[in-house]
């Protein structure tokens, strides 16, 4: 049976099976892919290509209920979730086609002798592999795909094994706004063949959203084949509460940050470290909101997911953590629910806990709270909230994480670079950051 298919997590019904592309399947896609990608920068524009990214962006805003079903089937995502996924996909690929080439025009260096001139183009590398993850199947395509193809680059697209629908829905959809052959290709490709597929020379670079694990496994490979390589891994981030003047607003703004996705989220608060003098206020609120969030909750997107987070918590009450419930795991439903009492000896300290549970800490002192903040091996992004003007700006240049929030949860954009530190992984997607990790910066140098 192959590995690509549709199983809906709410009833565990298998909907559709895909087959796993072939060995020479694989070899026509990084063909095709070659192929396009060795004349179709140059005999086209960056505006040419930023209007393709354009009508990629008008097709989603078009489609946005059927592309939002297929989601919500394929990974049980909350369906107005899942719409608003579609819209800020779609709102990705605008920005990235409104300034591209404000992004990729040439760059002039002034040179200290004065003799002559230089200038740095900015080009296509070649093919890029992008590998990507089940949780946010549009937007993880977005924000590698729309700026990698206006730069020139060419994309085969490997899509989690349970996101075979949503990941050909894409394919479609960039013909259709009239890439060429071969500028986006879909595969369905499995591990082995990925190795392959990275180490072929006629493959660039590749980027990687998922697991410390497959990170790892990715890295190596580029690594030891001279490919770069940008990796955006797990997160276990931060949420700082010092002070507050609306503790029930700062309550909920906490819940949202984890209940996002049902708590899938890579950069999801997820340790929630609050000042000693609003921790019992604190606990008991979010407490009572977030396990009020079992009416109607979503399921995981499987229930092998909802098993493994249900045999971390266990793990972490048998080592001495208390755990504050909504209920028991029905299949891929997990509820919520509040993890306190855990100590550094204890497993689930440095782990990251992908679904809807919650460690609370106390601080008693913003020195602690820094400390805990920055005792994980992840460095994602985090949250402070704080009323105090200075000490938010002083705790967050003390944060060690690729993105700092203050004040907010939910405040990512598409103008916003994103990326982590330490075992979150590197490099940056979207922004002006994330169209310049896979350029050829070229130098040009004349002397007169």
């Amino acid at each position: 049976m192959s590995e690509y298919a549709v199983t809906d997590p709410a009833t565990a019904e298998v909907v559709a099976t895909y087959p796993t592309s072939t060995d020479a399947e694989i070899q026509a896609a990084i063909e095709a892919a070659a192929k396009t990608g060795r004349s179709w920068a140059r005999t086209t524009t960056v505006a040419e290509r930023a209007a393709l990214i354009a009508k990629v962006a008008e097709l989603h805003e078009q489609r946005r209920e059927q592309l939002a079903d297929v989601i919500v089937r394929e990974m049980g995502k909350p369906r107005e979730q899942a719409l608003g996924e579609v819209d800020f996909s779609a709102a990705i690929y605008q920005y990235y086609a409104d300034n591209a080439e404000k992004f990729l025009a040439d760059e002039e260096i002034a040179l200290l002798d004065g003799d002559g001139s230089a200038v740095v183009k900015r080009g296509p590398v070649g093919v890029l592999l992008g590998i990507m993850p089940w949780n946010y199947p549009y937007y993880q395509v977005a924000r590698f795909a729309g700026p990698n193809l206006i730069v020139g680059n060419t994309i085969l697209l490997k899509h989690a094994p349970q996101c075979p629908e949503s990941a050909e829905l894409l394919q479609l959809i960039f013909l259709e706004a009239g890439f060429p052959q071969g500028a986006y290709v879909d595969i369905r490709a499995t591990n082995d063949q990925v190795a392959e597929i990275i180490a072929d020379p006629r493959v660039a670079a590749v980027s990687l959203t998922g697991s410390e694990r497959a990170g790892a496994a990715v890295a190596e490979i580029a690594g030891r084949n001279l490919k770069k390589c940008v990796l955006e891994l797990g997160g276990s981030d931060p949420f700082i509460l010092l002070s507050t003047d609306d503790l029930d607003a700062t309550v909920q703004a906490a819940v949202d940050g984890r209940m996002e996705n049902t708590g899938q989220a890579c950069n999801a608060a997820k340790r929630f470290i609050v000042a000693e003098n609003l921790y019992d206020d604190f606990l008991a609120k979010f407490t009572d909101k977030l396990l009020a969030a079992a009416d109607g909750i979503a399921p995981l997107s499987s229930e092998l997911a909802a098993e493994r987070l249900e045999q971390q918590v266990k793990a972490a009450v048998d080592q001495g953590a208390k755990l504050t419930s909504a209920g028991e795991r029905r299949g891929a439903f997990y509820p919520p629910a509040v993890l306190t009492g855990v100590t550094e000896d204890n497993d689930a300290y440095r782990q990251e806990l992908f679904g809807p549970v919650a460690v609370v800490y106390k601080a008693g002192s913003e020195d602690e709270a820094v400390a805990i903040a920055n005792d994980t091996p992840f460095g994602l992004g985090s949250y402070v909230f704080t009323t105090d003007a200075d000490q938010a700006a002083r705790v967050a240049d003390r944060i060690d994480a690729g993105m700092v929030f203050v004040n907010a949860v939910g405040a990512e954009g598409a103008e916003l670079p994103f990326g982590g530190i330490k075992r979150s992984g590197f490099g940056r997607e979207l922004g002006k950051f994330g169209m310049d990790e896979f350029v050829n910066k070229k130098l040009i140098r004349t002397v007169s």
